[in-house]
């Protein structure tokens, strides 16, 4: 049976994916130009040499441009690739347009895979995400990957989930798996939460 949250995080996610669907090719165009300028001033201020980012989908703020760009500057990216098995490989971004699909139908890189751990040396995570609220409470599409992750790993670089302004929230529902953001970037703003950890 499930939880009065689990019912409350997948009302959520329907209307959020809804949301999503309905914008036009022009905004998500401009979302993404706006997401680029925001992540490139971002990875400036944490003077990140290596981050992890993921290729968006279709209907998720556009992350594209911003990984092509950041590796041609030299920037080293890893883009997650989903197993069965729950956990998340890696790979390095190129600057090539090659593109597969992995589970769930999801644009993954085509590139030499490295295990899970790979993921420990960057200076920064930039994770997906249906909403966040102002406590850093991330609510993610309910696979459960990044939590997973960012659960496992000693020491955690700052991770900014990536959402449309819309999906900033006052509040999301919480479980003990969850695990919370340390900020947040859309398309016009940045912004730095100091979430309470578990």
């Amino acid at each position: 049976m499930r939880s009065e949250a689990e019912q409350q995080k997948r009302a959520l996610r329907a209307e959020l994916r809804e949301r999503r669907q309905i914008l036009s090719q022009a905004q998500r165009d401009e979302a993404a130009a706006g997401l680029s300028a925001q992540l490139d001033a971002l990875l400036a201020a944490h003077g990140a040499r290596s981050v992890s980012c993921f290729l968006s989908a279709t209907t998720e703020p556009g992350t594209r441009p911003f990984v092509r760009d950041a590796v041609r500057r030299g920037i080293r990216v890893l883009l997650p690739i989903s197993r069965a098995d729950g956990l998340l490989d890696w790979a390095v971004a190129d600057d090539s347009e090659s593109v597969g699909e992995g589970l769930f139908g999801l644009p993954e890189p085509t590139g030499e895979v490295l295990g899970p751990i790979a993921v420990n040396d960057v200076d920064l995570m930039l994770i997906p995400a249906a909403a966040v609220d102002r406590d850093g409470t991330r609510l993610g599409w309910g696979r459960g990957y990044f939590d997973k992750t960012l659960g496992s790993m000693e020491r955690r670089p700052p991770v900014y989930a990536v959402i449309y302004d819309s999906e900033v929230l006052d509040s999301l529902p919480r479980e003990v798996h969850d695990q919370p953001v340390d900020g947040i970037v859309t398309p016009t703003q940045t912004i730095m939460l100091s979430p309470a950890r578990n």
